[in-house]
Parts: C-alpha cells; sequence; structure tokens
C-alpha cells in the first residue's frame, strides 16, 4: 500500500490496511481526483489469486466510495459518517495488478439532503478500468 497523506487520514474514518486512497490529486466543488499505488503487499493479494495477482473488483468499488466520501467530506456536506446506500451500472473493463497506480475520480451528480449521487471511474495509465453509479449519504456515527 502507498502512504497516505495527513489529510486522507483526517478525512477518512477508515484506515490502513483498509484504505484505498493515498491522496488527493484534484478537488473541485463538485468533482475530485484521488490515486492509490497499488505494491502487491495487500493481504487480499495473498489468495486472490496465487501466481497471478489481480486486485478484486469490490475493492475497487471500495476505492470509489472512499474517494466520494473525501468529496462529501470536502465540499462540507457530510456531517456523519459517509455510507454507501446503492451501487449502480458497474462496469469491470481490465485487471488492476501490484505496480498499478490508480487514478480515481468521482464526480457529483446530485445531492438531496444528506444523499450524494455520484459516479465514479478508475483508470490505470489512462484507461478505464472501472465505473460505477453509487450512492452516499451521511448519517450519525454509531458508538
Amino acid at each position: 500500500m502507498g502512504t497516505p497523506t495527513q489529510e486522507v487520514l483526517t478525512l477518512l474514518p477508515q484506515k490502513p490496511p483498509f484504505l484505498f486512497v493515498d491522496k488527493v490529486v484534484e478537488f473541485l466543488d463538485d468533482k475530485i481526483m484521488t490515486s492509490y499505488q497499488v505494491t502487491g503487499q495487500e493481504n487480499f493479494f495473498l489468495g486472490h489469486f496465487p501466481g497471478n495477482p489481480i486486485m478484486p473488483g469490490v475493492i475497487l468499488q471500495e476505492a470509489c466510495f472512499q474517494t466520494g466520501a473525501l468529496l462529501m467530506q470536502k465540499r462540507g456536506g457530510a456531517l456523519g459518517l459517509g455510507v454507501v446506500v446503492r451501487v449502480d451500472q458497474v462496469k469491470f473493463k481490465n485487471f488492476v495488478k501490484p505496480g498499478d497506480e490508480l487514478v480515481i475520480e468521482v464526480k457529483l451528480d446530485e445531492q438531496l439532503k444528506n444523499a450524494f449521487y455520484m459516479t465514479g471511474k478508475i483508470r490505470v495509465n489512462g484507461d478505464i478500468v472501472m465505473s460505477c453509479k453509487f450512492t452516499g449519504m451521511s448519517v450519525e456515527e454509531t458508538k
């Protein structure tokens, strides 16, 4: 795993080893771009798949969700814990392997109160490897 910046560590409740964003590359009011360096040392590669390591699609989605949570936080609209409540139109277009750098882009399509409707794309070397639509909500944190 790469080394997350202090900004990412402060804004996201997820922490290593379940943190799949290293840094914020760009932030606009309705769009954020982050990156994550896949090192091959991530635990999931031990079993997915021995001798042919491929980053699981669910982890790619999680990287998008974490980037969306950063967008919610940086917009100032997330007053609690950001949780994913819906995922649609997930498409996987290529494999992600150790050594790849993920460039994760999430765009806010619409915000209704504490619901954030977003579109996410992950690129490796400029090519889209995954895309999805998802909804995040800001909910009161549980203890």
